[in-house]
Parts: C-alpha cells; sequence; structure tokens
C-alpha cells in the first residue's frame, strides 16, 4: 500500500498487509488501549487490556512489546501511589455526599455541643471541599 507524498504515517497504524484479520483486529486494539493509556495515564485497569493484547500481537512489534513492558513495569514502581489516589479519590467521592446530608445540622450547632465524630467531619469537609 503505497503512502501519499508528503504524508508521513505513523507507523502503529501502519496497515499489515500479510497479516491475517485477527491480527489485524489485535493490533487495531491494541492501539486504542495504548492512546488511552497514554492519555489517562497508566492504570491496572489499561495494563491488564494491554497484556491480554499483548498475547495477540504480531511478532514484528517489538517495539510496542517494549512499551507495554514499559508501563508494566511503571505500574509496579508506582502501585502504592495510585493505590492511595484511587482510595483518596473514592472517599472524597462517596463521603462528600453523605456528610453533605448532615453538614447544614452540624453547622448550626455550638461547638461545645458537637460530638466528637462530627467535630472531625466538620474538618473532613473543610479540607475536602
Amino acid at each position: 500500500m503505497a503512502q501519499p507524498q508528503g504524508k508521513l504515517m505513523d507507523p502503529t497504524r501502519r496497515p499489515i498487509p500479510a497479516a491475517s484479520s485477527f491480527y489485524q483486529s489485535a493490533a487495531k486494539h491494541l492501539q486504542k488501549v495504548v492512546t488511552l493509556a497514554q492519555r489517562n495515564g497508566v492504570s491496572r485497569r489499561c495494563l491488564l487490556t494491554l497484556l491480554t493484547s499483548t498475547a495477540a500481537i504480531p511478532d514484528g512489534t517489538e517495539s510496542r512489546k517494549a512499551l507495554l513492558q514499559e508501563y508494566l513495569k511503571k505500574s509496579k514502581e508506582n502501585k502504592e501511589k495510585n493505590d492511595k489516589e484511587r482510595l483518596d479519590d473514592y472517599y472524597k467521592r462517596n463521603y462528600r455526599d453523605y456528610f453533605g446530608l448532615i453538614e447544614g445540622q452540624v453547622r448550626e450547632k455550638k461547638e461545645d455541643e458537637l460530638t466528637e465524630s462530627e467535630k472531625r467531619i466538620l474538618e473532613w469537609l473543610d479540607k475536602n471541599k
């Protein structure tokens, strides 16, 4: 397949003329996943998809396999940080709604009438707005 003059084709999107439709669909799927992973950072969900796609990649794509290995290594190195960020995000989304329901009642009380739990809830709400 000839390329138009003056336009360079991205090597990751280059057609694979001799490959079967199975390999072509796997390569197309992998390209979408890699693009998504690059755009959103690398998460374990993306890596799982990437690694399952690796088995279906034709042998001629060593650079793609190296990229996947690099993502896997990065994910392992940042696992604790990513887990903490994921948990913090979960708490912010879910507890903000729950604590927001009782915030009005708690803020109307005087400082000396607040229970320890209510004080902590107000601190959390002020910190996570």
